[in-house]
């Protein structure tokens, strides 16, 4: 239903001529271009049924058409309240998300890295292997900056899913590998060699950013930088 006035009081268009389901006001004549008003529900029933006693006898507003207008109304105001509801629920979500998020402080988050930092001399780089089938066989192997292989460790039979693995920061030889980052990488029995084989590592978490929109909750991993928490597989103390 489509309701114009001009200023003229008293004055409603004939309902066989104007359009369905849209409500507007504007100036005279002479007041130049009209000026569109956003209309709510009550400004929509009052205009309607101004239009109800102002409508020509001879041609009185057709009751199903009325009845669907009304229904479409409140259809409309349903939407529009559900919005409202899920606005709030969106909000309380985020709310309780940044209250658990602080709760990660401190904990150890398993995330995906081809490397390893190892902090100092001596230290433990901890971590696991995606194993994709069960195999007989899982090898990690621990590359130097130069790409140089210095240690492999020897993980058995696994079945598939995650191989948990542990770096006592040794060197093939049994000496202390010097500070710094180390590339890993895996080798599973069964698998074809071009076949890649995630691996990740164990990180502290330092801190947490409540991302807006797509990025949504990124963990601060030590050695790791910003991760995603989607990518996390795995919290532990």
């Amino acid at each position: 239903m489509t309701i114009t006035t001009n200023n003229v009081p008293g004055t409603y268009s004939n309902p066989a001529t104007t359009g369905a389901g849209t409500a507007t006001t504007g100036t005279s004549a002479t007041g130049g271009a009209a000026n569109a008003t956003t209309l709510g529900g009550t400004d929509f029933l009052t205009l309607m049924l101004a239009q109800l006693k102002n409508q020509d006898p001879t041609s009185p507003i057709d009751s199903n058409t009325f009845l669907t207008q009304l229904a479409q109304l409140s259809e409309v105001q349903g939407i529009t309240q559900l919005n409202t509801s899920f606005s709030g629920l969106s909000n309380s979500l985020v709310s309780n998300q940044a209250l658990q998020a602080s709760s990660l402080l401190g904990h150890q988050a398993l995330v995906p890295s081809s490397t390893a930092s190892l902090q100092s001399a001596g230290a433990t780089v901890t971590g696991a292997v995606q194993v994709p089938q069960t195999t007989s066989d899982v090898v990690l192997n621990v590359s130097d900056a130069s790409g140089v292989l210095v240690r492999q460790i020897d993980l058995g039979a696994q079945a598939a899913g995650l191989a948990n693995f542990s770096w006592d920061g040794k060197l093939a030889d049994g000496s202390q590998a010097p500070a710094g980052a180390y590339a890993l990488s895996a080798q599973v029995a069964g698998v074809a060699s071009g076949t890649a084989v995630s691996t990740y590592v164990n990180g502290t978490v330092q801190s947490v950013t409540m991302g807006a929109g797509a990025s949504g909750l990124t963990l601060d991993v030590a050695g790791q930088g910003s991760v995603p928490f989607a990518n996390v597989q795995q919290i532990s103390n």
